[in-house]
């Protein structure tokens, strides 16, 4: 049996087992989804939940992350272990996404979701 075999008939199980697993990050769209993801490094679940509310009210697309600016993502983070480097990543993430993949938040935020049904 190949690993891609046995790869598919473990999905199915935990399918089975795990339907609708809980996400224990709060996010309003699949991009404030990636950024928790990101945040939640060297930190709890329940920290970048309380601290990502702020953020997420001011900036919830790459296109108004970058706006934002370093410092501005950085002045809702920083009671976060690492939030220096964070702050810079999440900038940097969003930078990329649009410049990059010349994507558009809409389209993005589309694909992104793609990964969440």
């Amino acid at each position: 049996m190949r690993k891609s075999e046995r790869a598919a008939i473990i999905s199915k199980e935990l399918k089975k087992l795990y339907p609708s697993p809980p996400i224990p990050l709060d996010h309003v769209n699949a991009y404030t989804l990636l950024v928790a993801v990101v945040l939640s490094a060297q930190s709890t679940d329940k920290k970048v939940n309380e601290l990502t509310k702020s953020l997420f009210n001011v900036a919830d697309n790459p296109e108004k992350m970058v706006n934002l600016g370093i410092n501005g993502i950085y002045e809702h983070i920083k009671f976060l272990g690492l939030s220096n480097q964070k702050s810079k990543n999440i900038y940097n993430l969003s930078k990329l996404l649009i410049e990059k993949h010349k994507v558009k938040s809409q389209i993005l935020l589309r694909s992104l979701n793609l990964f969440l049904e």
